[in-house]
């Protein structure tokens, strides 16, 4: 089992930057695919970024150029450093796990969630 804990989000202005962390619990942390989604009120869940255990990465074109998925498997984290944010990109984030050697992009694979943490852009 895997617990994951997300933190760093916040209220920003448009063009401003945030940095995401995603904790994990457990001694097997770098054996798993990371990603983060997001869902804004009323819409679906959508995939943001991704990250393999290899740290290969995989973007949306929504955010691809402004945000940056990265690992450090010594701290059992994932972070997502976000810049040049926009108020679409308004929504609750959340992080996911999946022991897997491929990059993950879609939400029934994965395996693991955290309960968000909300990132409100105002114009």
């Amino acid at each position: 089992q895997v617990q994951l804990v997300e933190s760093g989000g916040g209220l920003v202005q448009a063009g401003g930057s945030l940095r995401l962390s995603c904790t994990a619990s457990g001694r097997t942390f770098s054996s798993y695919a990371m990603g983060w989604f997001r869902q804004a009120p009323g819409k679906e869940r959508e995939f943001v970024a991704a990250i393999s255990r290899r740290g290969g990465t995989y973007y949306s074109d929504s955010v691809k150029g402004r945000f940056t998925i990265s690992r450090d498997n010594a701290k059992n984290t994932v972070y997502l450093q976000m810049s040049s944010l926009k108020p679409e990109d308004t929504a609750v984030y959340f992080c996911a796990a999946k022991d897997t050697i491929v990059v993950v992009v879609t939400t029934r694979e994965y395996d693991y969630w955290g309960q968000g943490t909300q990132v409100t852009v105002s114009s």
